[in-house]
């Protein structure tokens, strides 16, 4: 990376390029979930979230190798704020999200407890590799879980809410498993090299700037990162999926929490500085906020919508004038 020009082409070339792969990684992933029977919400809370959150895992292993302790935790706490402050924000801002109150019971109780598990392997400012196989343990059984619930014959109520027919993305005619799979392995390679290059040119910006790896981590690094989530999102939303686009979000987040740090700490053990402890404290209220309000509810309304995302608008501007961390 020899100059900040360059650093800035490869920096927006590198989110173009995780949209576009996890983009082609979901499609395929969905169109083959189709084949066997999988629900909208089943979909999202796995195969798309898993799809769309990996830039997040390559991101965060890739900082973790390189010793960027808080670029990698930095990263995975900014997405989830960002995850649920700006993509379900956005959605719910666009749209009115009816939530089935067995959602916030299951998904939600889960996204609740594997953010307080996140939170909890931090409190000593180091994430080891013993920490690092429970969150992956927990990712698994949770995992687990929820495809036991899809295929053991019973009704998923979770999509309930979705009154259009259940094509959230881009399957509009059946192709072959075949081709499914190189779209599946394109897109990855796509991710993995985007991935890798978002961290070297953000990483070159952050120093440039005299902004701290902990800021760019949790903003520019997170934001980056989370472009899949927020497209798939929108596109389910537009398509009448608020199965796919809800269960985008609770599940990238588990998955964040869980797989993701995990598979950073296993790769090198991650110390993260006070700042991004504070980031994570943020992550906590806001995961807490939102579950609390599906609860109560039944559902997210536009004007709630509008408020989370108007709080993501307000850290970010406090954090790049210094504000805060």
């Amino acid at each position: 990376m020899t100059s900040l020009g360059t650093a800035a082409v490869v920096l927006v070339a590198s989110v173009v390029g995780l949209g576009v792969g996890a983009r082609t990684l979901v499609d395929a992933a969905v169109a083959l979930a189709r084949r066997v029977g999988l629900s909208d919400l089943v979909i999202g809370l796995t195969l798309v979230a898993a799809g769309t959150s990996t830039p997040e895992l390559v991101v965060t292993a890739d900082a973790a190798a390189a010793g960027l302790g808080d670029v990698a935790v930095g990263n995975v706490a900014g997405s989830n704020v960002y995850n649920v402050a700006v993509v379900l924000g956005v959605v719910a801002a666009l749209r009115a999200i009816p939530i089935e109150r067995s959602l916030v019971r299951r998904d939600g109780a889960a996204l609740v407890a594997s953010t307080l598990l996140f939170a909890a392997v931090l409190l000593d400012g180091l994430v080891t590799r013993l920490e690092a196989l429970v969150l992956l343990g927990a990712f698994v059984a949770y995992t687990a879980y929820l495809l036991r619930d899809a295929t053991s014959g019973t009704r998923d109520a979770h999509s309930g809410p979705d009154t259009g027919p259940p094509v959230p993305l881009r399957v509009a005619a059946p192709t072959a498993p075949v081709r499914d799979v190189a779209l599946l392995a394109v897109g990855l390679t796509v991710v993995l090299a985007s991935g890798h290059f978002l961290v070297a040119a953000a990483t070159t910006i952050a120093s440039a700037a005299g902004l701290s790896d902990a800021l760019i981590g949790g903003t520019v690094v997170a934001a980056g990162t989370s472009t899949p989530e927020f497209a798939v999102s929108l596109v389910a939303l537009s398509r009448g999926s608020t199965g796919v686009s809800v269960g985008n979000v609770v599940g990238s987040n588990v998955f964040n929490a869980l797989a993701v740090l995990g598979v950073g700490a296993l790769v090198r053990p991650l110390a993260a500085s006070p700042v991004v402890l504070e980031t994570v404290a943020w992550l906590l209220v806001v995961v807490v906020g939102a579950v609390a309000l599906m609860w109560s509810g039944r559902k997210l309304s536009r004007g709630e919508g509008v408020l989370f995302a108007l709080s993501e608008v307000a850290r970010w501007t406090a954090g790049l004038l210094g504000l805060v961390g």
